[in-house]
């Protein structure tokens, strides 16, 4: 198992790293990238094509979802690590607009869509790789560690972006700093790609085949007969998606166009805060082992519902102090959710369209919620004038997830359904 966590996990922080990359840096790539007279202009259009690479994930999940039930988990993962790691490169050698006008925007939205399609395989592939190859007993915590590399990469995007502002400064930075962490996905992407590579497939899925009962149309066949199941899946990821995405990206970019922070305080508030969840995501893993896995959802929606608002309000304070406390309170409340959640997904579905049913719920999901909720905040606020007006969001994503989760069964402790 320590062998497949590892090589499963680096290979989902690289693709992660690649990914979130875009988020972090949007306030700056939307002065590079677009014609705009303002940075809340330039913001909103960097936000808008950071959601276009969420149009694209459904794609992905269906060729991905449907390839990983078909020819393996391990293909896929493979797969997708290429080319994420491919475009993010490529991104890190666009001209800018000054340069090439608004043919450097058109390239920018390409890259930025083959990310999201090579992304939309990811998550259910690496989850259902970890779900088949876990102990039953401890499916939670095993599966939790998707979570805890995908935070950590993020972490060291937002580090190593912290430790590039505060060594070039932020007038390098915009130049021509930004570019150094997106050339960084070339060599990582390799490491990743050799890891993944060295991985046999999952026992579950090689009895599958063997048995002769692997589906020609997986995805077909999870949407004709799976429809429950589905459909509890795309609950439990809708605060997934919006409480994700909110931290990893619109808070750091809200700290320092809407919040009296600076960009370096900005980083590193959200650096801090992405590191203890990663920590603290196995901990809730292992505990829904324990406890189940309705529980700790259940109390991380009604965290949420409780303390986004709260927890904004921390923020405008305008310390270092109160935004990171900030910060830990919401990401207690998502690291509880995300400790039991991946456990809970795999557990809905049989082997045979696991990847598929999971990769269709999943990305439809994070495309609708994920990828719209930091440019849908922005524009919140730009309506109401209202600063904390994204808690609503947040808020209203939890209720969605939490009446889901309380109509669920328990699934804790169960084998995987055949």
């Amino acid at each position: 198992m320590r062998k497949v966590v590892l090589a499963t996990g680096i290979g989902h922080f690289v693709e992660w790293f690649d990914f979130g990359l875009y988020g972090t840096l949007a306030a700056m790539i939307g002065m590079q990238f677009f014609h705009a007279e303002s940075q809340a202009v330039a913001l909103l259009s960097s936000f808008a094509v950071f959601g276009a690479g969420f149009i694209m994930r459904p794609l992905g999940g269906l060729c991905f979802g449907s390839r990983g039930d078909r020819v393996g988990r391990k293909k896929v993962l493979v797969t997708v690590i290429l080319l994420t790691s491919g475009a993010t490169f490529v991104m890190g050698l666009l001209p800018t607009y000054s340069q090439l006008g608004v043919s450097a925007t058109v390239l920018l939205v390409i890259t930025r869509l083959v990310q999201g399609f090579a992304a939309g395989g990811e998550s259910a592939g690496a989850t259902t790789f970890l779900a088949e190859y876990a102990p039953s007993r401890r499916r939670g915590y095993f599966t939790s560690w998707i979570d805890n590399f995908g935070f950590m990469a993020f972490v060291a995007g937002s580090g190593l972006v912290f430790l590039l502002t505060a060594g070039l400064g932020e007038q390098a930075m915009n130049a021509w700093g930004w570019r150094i962490p997106f050339l960084l996905a070339g060599p990582l992407g390799l490491v990743g790609l050799y890891l993944r590579k060295h991985l046999e497939d999952t026992p579950e899925f090689l009895a599958t085949v063997k048995n002769g009962l692997a589906e020609a149309s997986p995805v077909r066949t999870a949407m004709a007969h799976s429809r429950g199941a589905l459909l509890f899946c795309v609950g439990f990821v809708v605060i997934k998606a919006v409480g994700h995405w909110t931290l990893q990206t619109f808070i750091p970019n809200y700290l320092t166009s809407e919040m009296p922070h600076s960009t370096l305080d900005a980083y590193a508030i959200t650096t801090i805060g992405l590191f203890v969840i990663a920590v603290i995501v196995p901990v809730m893993g292992a505990l829904s082992d324990r406890v189940g896995r309705k529980p700790l959802m259940l109390a991380g929606c009604v965290g949420f519902i409780l303390f986004t608002g709260p927890a904004m309000m921390l923020m405008a304070r305008g310390d270092m102090f109160s935004a990171v406390l900030a910060m830990l309170i919401l990401g207690l409340c998502i690291a509880a959710v995300d400790g039991a959640s991946n456990a809970a997904m795999a557990e809905l579905f049989p082997t045979r369209i696991r990847v598929g049913g999971m990769a269709i719920a999943y990305n439809v999901t994070v495309a609708v919620c994920g990828g719209i909720t930091p440019w849908f905040s922005a524009w919140l606020m730009s309506m109401t004038g209202n600063p904390f007006s994204p808690a609503w969001v947040v808020m209203g994503a939890a209720f969605v997830t939490f009446l889901t989760v309380l109509c669920a069964r328990e699934t804790a402790g169960q084998r995987l359904p055949r």
